[in-house]
């Protein structure tokens, strides 16, 4: 691990976390909770093998990620993120709302996990009608589809299906993320392929924070 060998508290935290990769573990392990070796590469694609385990082992040292053998049927490696770890919940999340303008189309290498919108659904959208019913919105797109439940001020999403959704929305992520951030319009996200079902006035619930 390289150093800045600077005293200053931002230098040493980048000592920690500054290194490629690292902070993409995090965020993995943030969204998906314990998790294995193959759930790590299949969430970080383009990592190298070597590499992860070399990260892993640095991070562990550093007291941000603890590993323990899962219970039955597991039976495998699990990590997870230490209470020092968790910490970087904030750092994340500022760093996501201000990256969040640097997301436009998709490119064509471009790699994606549908797992990867709960942070900014979560943490850059709000109910805009707290004391209106629930209403749940399905995501299809990417490797599996999401919900989006927005209820009593809160909204929360995970992945699954849900057994009667007042809107799904179907299309290329970067369409759906442009939509639900109100960077288009849904005549403009249905010109660029999303297929639209069910009450379209339940995207009124979802507005960007301020």
């Amino acid at each position: 691990m390289r150093s800045y060998r600077q005293y200053c508290a931002l230098a040493r935290a980048l000592d920690v976390v500054g290194d490629r990769w690292t902070l993409l573990i995090v965020r993995e392990l943030g969204l998906r909770g314990p998790s294995r070796y193959t759930d790590l590469q299949y969430g970080l694609p383009g990592i190298a093998t070597n590499l992860l385990a070399d990260r892993l082992r640095e991070m562990e040292e550093a007291d941000i990620v603890r590993r323990h053998v899962g219970p039955p049927p597991v039976a495998a490696a699990l990590f997870e993120l230490t209470e020092r770890g968790e910490e970087l919940a904030p750092v994340l999340m500022a760093l996501g709302r201000w990256g969040a303008e640097l997301m436009g189309q998709l490119d064509e290498d471009d790699e994606f996990r549908s797992h990867w919108l709960r942070y900014p659904l979560e943490r850059l959208l709000h109910d805009a009608a707290p004391d209106d019913p629930p209403v749940a919105i399905e995501l299809r797109t990417g490797d599996q589809p999401m919900v989006v439940d927005v209820e009593s001020g809160t909204v929360q999403a995970h992945a699954g299906t849900a057994d009667a959704p007042d809107l799904v929305l179907s299309g290329d992520p970067d369409v759906i993320v442009g939509l639900l951030t109100r960077r288009i319009d849904v005549r403009a996200a249905r010109r660029r392929g999303l297929s639209v079902e069910g009450d379209a006035e339940a995207l009124d619930r979802l507005q960007p924070q301020a």
